[in-house]
């Protein structure tokens, strides 16, 4: 168990902290959570580079001693942040096939975690140190969606277009839905479900 330091609940520019009480003790796993959940609001904000671990560690209302205790470098909480975010991803989506449940799946995983979603594909994807991680879920993507077009598409280099494309169109338009303020959550899924339609209609036309 560890005890929390005094530091209050807010961060230094007067935000809501997810710091628990003064003297709230805390498991070992509910902790490293916390980390977790301060850190990704950090990065999202200021990204990898300009995002210290004392930033981290005022976001989290903690030192940077008890950080310590749980992540050994900035990179390594890092990877953890984005580990953390693409296996919830994949818990609401799902890895080996694509459905209509799949998009608005998709649309309620990136509205419940807005950061992590675009930790994820924004700021991972422009960090050669974690595009791996990015590269991994496109490519991922890309397989099912190759695998869902070749019975729709008759023709093999358009249905591999589609695949690519698809992907990379749908969390794009995600990201854009989450820019801009989650207008008609109801409907967003929708919406970008008629963005791939079209793609795959482009690739069936003769």
């Amino acid at each position: 168990m560890e005890v929390h330091a005094a530091m209050g609940s807010t961060t230094p520019d007067g935000r809501a902290s997810s710091a628990p009480a003064p003297g709230r003790r805390l498991r070992r796993a509910e902790r490293r959570e916390q980390i977790l959940d301060a850190a990704t609001r950090a990065f999202a904000r200021t990204g990898y580079v300009a995002t210290s671990l004392d930033d981290i560690a005022a976001e989290a209302g903690i030192s940077r001693v008890i950080l310590y205790r749980h992540f050994e470098s900035k990179s390594d909480l890092y990877r953890a942040v984005l580990d953390r975010a693409c296996a919830r991803l994949a818990h609401a989506v799902g890895e080996d096939n694509f459905t209509g449940d799949s998009i608005p799946a998709l649309v309620q995983a990136a509205a419940e975690d807005p950061d992590g979603f675009r930790l994820l594909f924004r700021y991972a994807a422009r960090e050669a140190d974690f595009r791996d991680v990015t590269d991994s879920l496109t490519a991922a993507s890309r397989d099912v969606a190759h695998r869902h077009l070749a019975e729709l598409i008759s023709d093999a280099h358009w249905a591999d277009w589609a695949a690519r494309l698809i992907p990379a169109a749908t969390t794009e338009a995600v990201i854009a839905w989450l820019d801009a303020g989650q207008p008609d959550p109801d409907q967003a899924a929708e919406r970008i479900a008629q963005a791939v339609h079209g793609i795959i209609q482009a690739a069936q036309s003769p």
